[in-house]
């Protein structure tokens, strides 16, 4: 993870950048250098080199490639939450996961990001006990708006059965394409969960 300050290819005109402009700007770069080249491609100057700064920068703001990985994930996580429509809050079965194809075909790279490092927890279980922490995230907001929708509330085995269900069709329109496939599908999940008798004042069947 380290970088040699003589690399003629660290040299020339680096972007400036304020703080927290500087941090989401390499958050991006990280996400997109995995999801084109996996894991093992992140390094320090790769991402530095994406996101156009300086690798002393991707230092000063992380410190370590674990931290970087880590904040990475957050990140990840919280845009696809805030573009998903997981948890709009309405407990409209209508509503729910309404954004789903548009988020994918929109920024593919973060959601390629996290299944790659879902793959490499295999090979690192290190990286398994912040993947479960963050991606408990998931499911709670799956299971809040679930709750929201079903009169006699989700258990945790109904909110990763339906989660499951969306994390197959972003994996497969990710590899695939196929967005109306997704929606589709979803419009089949909504249904189900009418059938259980969620947002009884909606009327359709």
């Amino acid at each position: 993870m380290t970088d040699s300050a003589a690399d003629p290819k660290s040299r020339g005109p680096r972007k400036r950048l304020h703080y927290g402009e500087g941090r989401e700007a390499l958050l991006n770069a990280a996400v997109r250098v995995v999801a084109r080249g996996g894991l093992r491609k992140l390094t320090y100057r790769a991402v530095a080199e994406e996101a156009g700064v300086t690798h002393g920068l991707v230092v000063h703001h992380f410190g370590s490639r674990d931290a970087l990985i880590e904040e990475a994930l957050a990140h990840t996580i919280r845009t696809s939450l805030s573009t998903s429509s997981l948890e709009p809050g309405t407990g409209k079965v209508a509503d729910f996961s309404t954004g789903l194809s548009e988020m994918v075909t929109a920024d593919p790279d973060t959601q390629a990001f996290q299944y790659e490092l879902l793959l490499e927890s295999r090979r690192r279980p290190e990286l398994l006990p912040q993947i479960r922490e963050l991606y408990d995230q998931y499911f709670d907001a799956a299971q809040r708006e679930l709750s929201r929708m079903l009169p006699d509330g989700a258990d945790r085995a109904l909110t990763r059965l339906v989660f499951a269900a969306l994390d197959g069709l972003v994996l497969h329109q990710l590899v695939l394409g196929e967005p109306e496939v997704t929606d589709a599908a979803l419009e089949e999940l909504r249904s189900l969960l009418r059938l259980l008798d969620a947002d009884g004042d909606d009327p359709r069947p």
